[in-house]
């Protein structure tokens, strides 16, 4: 939570890059930049500590900018019909919210690695089911400079390369290379909340519905004359199901459970309340960067536009997360590079990278990574901060006796993984001891929504 001089210079940096100016005019706006944010930011910045207090107090509250809260429009509460509705699955047990579980922020409410689906339901799935929480402000797949405080697309994609290291104290630093960041899924393969709806509803281990079927169903539904009356009588089948899968992301962006922005996090934010003694530690570690340095991903602050933090840069990492034995036979998740997308292809530098997930809730997720690999955030924890230091606690041995290091990923693609970044760079040591990896824990508890 502490500002610093050098944290504006390099917003000004960013800002220049960001549009392609030239090096002397992005000089020229970065000085003028710095000059206007220090007059207005002078005292937070440069004079005041925004730690937590000693009492757990917030010493810089704020006011949040959070969404509206209106009426349903007459579409999402179409989308909200839908998102319930078990018709549309082929087996005709499985709705939108039967994985996205309202009650469990909208992630799932057991401790399955994999869902359960198919038309027989008798089929898994290939992931972990993430959350549908705080999708409103996620942007669409690009590949650009590095602005982890922004949701706005950045230029269209240049040639990969070598990402900067991230820190806590500089999210930007990778802003000097190219990076991949936003979209839907753990692979980015989708850019709207409408795509997202039509993957698992027509993936055949998931929901395993038809096209006919689907539109059967909404011809033929409780809310059926609800949507005809929406987009006229004569809609085609393909139609019915544009608009279907368009009132899906009405419900979700109207809906104030998918945002609430309810956490005692954000109610510290604001100055509303105190953290406990190992939470205000576990903020502290959590933003340090030769600590946890869990913030140059995780972000935490209050973003330029006075919204709360969505806990991640949007970005794509390579963590080497060891193989769940669940997975699938004989077969690699390769991530980002082989999600399909027209626009990227298939890049070998994308190989083993996920999408960062908010960590908002994820004190109340049964399985963690995009393999539900690990099923605490303990076990999540001692990954990050000893899987080069005691990775036989993670891999499994071959038969001479040797740790089968990083073995959910062919090794063509080791180049790939995060060995620059806090806490996963070189050390002797771990970053946190077990007792300040709790307090990491205890905070992360305060970043779920009452």
């Amino acid at each position: 939570m502490r500002q610093r001089f050098s944290d504006f210079v390099g917003r000004g940096e960013r800002s220049g890059r960001a549009f392609g100016q030239s090096a002397s005019f992005r000089s020229f706006l970065t000085k003028a930049s710095l000059l206007a944010t220090l007059m207005a930011n002078a005292p937070a910045a440069l004079a005041k500590d925004c730690s937590p207090s000693s009492d757990g107090s917030n010493p810089c509250p704020v006011t949040l900018v959070r969404p509206p809260v209106a009426p349903l429009s007459a579409m999402a509460k179409l989308g909200k019909a839908l998102f319930f509705d078990k018709g549309l699955s082929g087996s005709g047990q499985l709705s939108c919210a039967s994985c996205h579980v309202p009650s469990a922020h909208y992630a799932p409410d057991n401790a399955l690695a994999f869902a359960k689906g198919g038309v027989a339901m008798d089929k898994f799935g290939v992931r972990a089911v993430p959350s549908l929480t705080y999708r409103e402000r996620q942007p669409p797949f690009s590949v650009g400079p590095d602005n982890a405080t922004s949701e706005t697309a950045p230029p269209p994609p240049p040639p990969p390369s070598v990402k900067g290291v991230k820190s806590a104290s500089n999210t930007g630093a990778s802003a000097q290379a190219m990076v991949p960041q936003g979209g839907l899924f753990w692979d980015g393969r989708a850019d709207t909340l409408q795509s997202q709806a039509a993957g698992p509803l027509f993936d055949a281990r998931e929901m395993a519905a038809t096209h006919a079927g689907v539109a059967a169903r909404l011809r033929n539904a409780p809310y059926s004359a609800d949507l005809f009356r929406l987009i006229g009588a004569h809609a085609s089948d393909d139609m019915l199901i544009a608009e279907a899968l368009f009132a899906l992301a009405r419900y979700q962006i109207e809906a104030p459970s998918f945002h609430p922005y309810s956490s005692r996090y954000d109610a510290w934010l604001e100055g509303k309340t105190h953290l406990t003694r190992d939470e205000a530690e576990g903020l502290r570690l959590f933003n340090d960067l030769a600590k946890g340095n869990c913030a140059a991903c995780h972000l935490s602050t209050v973003d330029e536009e006075g919204r709360p933090p969505l806990f991640t840069d949007h970005q794509y990492e390579a963590l080497a997360a060891p193989r769940n034995p669940l997975a699938p036979k004989g077969t690699y998740d390769l991530g980002l590079c082989a999600a399909g997308r027209a626009d990227i292809g298939h890049n070998d530098a994308y190989c083993g990278l996920f999408r960062t997930p908010s960590l908002r809730n994820s004190a109340t997720r049964k399985v963690f990574f995009h393999n539900g690999v690990f099923t605490s955030l303990r076990q999540v924890m001692d990954f990050y901060v000893l899987r080069d230091i005691e990775p036989e606690r993670f891999y499994p041995r071959r038969l001479g006796g040797s740790v089968r290091l990083h073995n959910d990923l062919p090794d063509q693609y080791e180049a790939n993984i995060d060995n620059a970044d806090a806490p996963f760079e070189k050390r002797m040591s771990p970053a946190l001891t077990p007792v300040e990896r709790n307090r990491v824990i205890n905070f992360l508890h305060a970043l779920t929504d009452q």
